[in-house]
């Protein structure tokens, strides 16, 4: 098992800037199938976790998926969640391999939750399993997000409620 941040780093840990309410968002990022394999530096195997969406402290993940981009050579079945919470909340045991069509999306986990964190963390895909190393293909990772941290304190006022 190997642990591999593909992460953009988008946002450095912060939620983008918006209003003075909290609203969702979509964050995405590509994860290459071969750039993964040559950032691990031997092939993607079972039980490998692919770090790839970077969520801030004080977030709820409101919903999380992937699309496939481009042609995969390989035959895994991945799972798509927060490692260390619950690894395939969003996704689980989805099958990737060359049969799987270009534009096809993952089917969200019949019991799958938001999930909040209260530190950053990162949103992954995990190898569940592999008969076939992945070495090729791309998927896009997305996610919906929304800050729940207090962005109204008792020290400041509340504009759109005094009008």
């Amino acid at each position: 098992m190997a642990t591999v941040d593909v992460s953009p780093g988008i946002q450095a840990g912060t939620h983008p800037a918006r209003s003075i309410r909290n609203m969702p968002y979509v964050i995405e990022n590509e994860l290459n199938f071969a750039t993964a394999t040559t950032t691990k530096g031997s092939a993607l195997a079972a039980a490998d976790v692919l770090e790839v969406l970077d969520i801030p402290a004080e977030s709820v993940i409101l919903s999380a998926g992937y699309e496939v981009l481009a042609a995969i050579t390989g035959d895994v079945t991945v799972d798509v969640g927060v490692t260390g919470i619950d690894a395939d909340n969003f996704i689980d045991g989805a099958t990737l391999a060359a049969a799987t069509a270009v534009g096809t999306y993952a089917q969200q986990a019949a019991a799958f939750q938001p999930i909040i964190l209260q530190s950053a963390d990162t949103l992954d895909v995990l190898i569940a399993t592999s008969t076939t190393a992945i070495s090729a293909g791309a998927i896009r990772v997305w996610a919906l997000v929304c800050s729940v941290a207090d962005r109204v304190g008792p020290a400041s006022a509340d504009r759109e409620q005094l009008a």
